[in-house]
C-alpha cells in the first residue's frame, strides 16, 4: 500500500532511539499517522516542526498498519516563532485538528481552510477573525454546525443577537423574551459582519468554545479540549 500527498504536520513524538511517529493532515487521507525512520536526527528535527507543510509518502504492508512516512519540507512556517499570538494560533489549530478529526477520514474543505489560515498567521492582521470562522467550519465539518441565518423563533433575519445553546440556532433580540439570560451573545463577526474588535472575537470564541466543549468533546467521550486553545483565547484577550 502506498500514497503520496502534501500535508500539514500536526504532531511529532519520538519512537525508539532514532525514529519518530508523526501525524499529518492531508486533503485526501485526512489525519494520518506513520513512522519516520531517522526522525529523531538533528536534520529531521528541523523539518518535523508542527505546522510545517510537507510532501509525504506513506507505505505500509496493509492499509490498517501504521506504516512508514518519508517526508520532505515544502514550507516550515518557522517565521512566526517570534510572534507569540500567531504561534498560539498555530498550536491551537494543530491541537484541535488532532483532537477532533477521526483518523483517515478526508475533510477537503477543512484541509483547504486550514492551510490558508496557517499561511495567514503572522502575515495577515485579520487572521484572528479567519481563525474564528475556521472554528465554525470545524464544527460544521464534524456535524455540529451552527445555524445563524435566521431566528429560530420568528424566522426573521434581522437583529440577530443570541445563539441558543440547545439548538445552535440564532435568536433575534425581540424574540428572546425572558430566555435572553439563558442564551449565548451573538457578536456580529459570527454573522460575517466585520471588522471585528478584540472583544467581539473573544465573545465569538466563547460561542464556538461552548459547542466544541458541550457537543464535540462530549461526542468524543468527554475528552477535555486541548490546552492550546485556551492559551490562544487568553493571549487574544490580553491583546486588548
Amino acid at each position: 500500500m502506498e500514497w503520496r500527498s502534501e500535508g500539514v504536520l500536526l504532531s511529532v513524538r519520538l519512537h525508539g532511539e532514532t525514529a519518530a511517529i508523526i501525524e499529518v493532515f492531508t486533503q485526501g487521507q485526512g489525519r494520518h499517522a506513520g513512522v519516520v525512520r531517522g526522525g529523531a536526527s538533528r536534520r529531521m528535527a528541523a523539518v518535523l516542526q508542527p505546522g510545517a507543510q510537507l510532501d509525504v509518502t506513506w507505505r505500509g504492508r496493509l492499509d490498517e498498519h501504521i506504516g512508514a512516512f518519508s517526508a520532505e519540507p515544502l514550507r516550515s512556517r518557522a517565521s512566526i516563532l517570534s510572534d507569540r499570538l500567531a504561534l498560539a494560533g498555530l498550536n491551537s489549530i494543530c491541537a484541535l485538528l488532532r483532537f477532533a478529526l477521526p483518523e483517515r477520514e478526508a475533510h477537503v474543505s477543512l484541509y483547504n481552510a486550514s492551510v490558508a489560515l496557517l499561511d495567514a498567521l503572522g502575515s495577515d492582521d485579520d487572521w484572528p477573525l479567519a481563525y474564528l470562522r475556521w472554528e465554525l467550519l470545524l464544527l460544521e465539518e464534524l456535524g455540529f454546525g451552527l445555524d445563524l441565518g435566521s431566528c429560530a423563533v420568528s424566522g426573521s433575519r434581522d437583529d440577530l443577537a443570541y445563539v441558543s445553546p440547545k439548538s445552535g440556532r440564532a435568536v433575534a433580540r425581540g424574540a428572546a423574551g425572558q430566555w435572553a439570560d439563558r442564551l449565548l451573545p451573538l457578536p456580529a463577526c459570527l454573522l460575517g459582519q466585520g471588522p471585528a474588535s478584540t472583544g467581539q472575537l473573544v465573545q465569538g470564541l466563547k460561542v464556538t468554545g461552548y459547542f466544541l466543549h458541550h457537543r464535540l468533546a462530549r461526542e468524543l467521550l468527554s475528552k477535555p479540549l486541548p490546552d492550546a486553545r485556551s492559551r490562544l483565547v487568553d493571549a487574544l484577550s490580553r491583546r486588548g
